[in-house]
């Protein structure tokens, strides 16, 4: 078992505050993204960065151990949702990957705007996270 320096374990405590913070600021640039600038792009390059940061505090193994899953499904499955969300327009006899939204009244939340084009920003969200975190694992496994 490796000995914890005192600088990993500063570096390590950090790295769990700061990603928490990059996380949340992720969210907040996914829900802003079909308003405001923002969406499943860089939502998607922000939670990359965090495990990112997450990679760079602890070893490959202790970060495979938190998030088990193989980030090519992640991809596939991003991809899968992006396309089912284009054609589900088909549906309703609209062009491929039109937009709708409606104002719902929810619990707690009161009059709140859904729309369509927050499905397909999880498509690119997955998509994105998938890709990037695939090509970091892939070069830090050649060390």
């Amino acid at each position: 078992m490796r000995k914890i320096d005192t600088n990993d374990m500063l570096l390590q405590v950090t790295t769990k505050i700061t990603a928490f913070i990059i996380l949340l600021f992720s969210l907040h640039l996914f829900l802003a993204g079909h308003n405001n600038p923002g969406g499943g792009f860089i939502g998607g390059l922000m939670s990359a960065a965090a495990v990112v940061l997450l990679l760079l505090a602890y070893d490959l193994k202790t970060v495979r151990r938190i998030l088990p899953f193989d980030f090519i499904y992640v991809t596939g499955a991003g991809l899968l949702v992006a396309i089912l969300t284009g054609m589900g327009s088909f549906l309703f006899g609209a062009p491929f990957l039109s937009h709708a939204f409606d104002y719902f009244q929810l619990p707690f939340l009161g009059k709140t705007e859904l729309a369509t084009a927050v499905l397909f920003d999880i498509g690119v969200y997955l998509v994105v996270v998938g890709v990037t975190m695939t090509i970091i694992q892939m070069i830090g496994e050649k060390e």
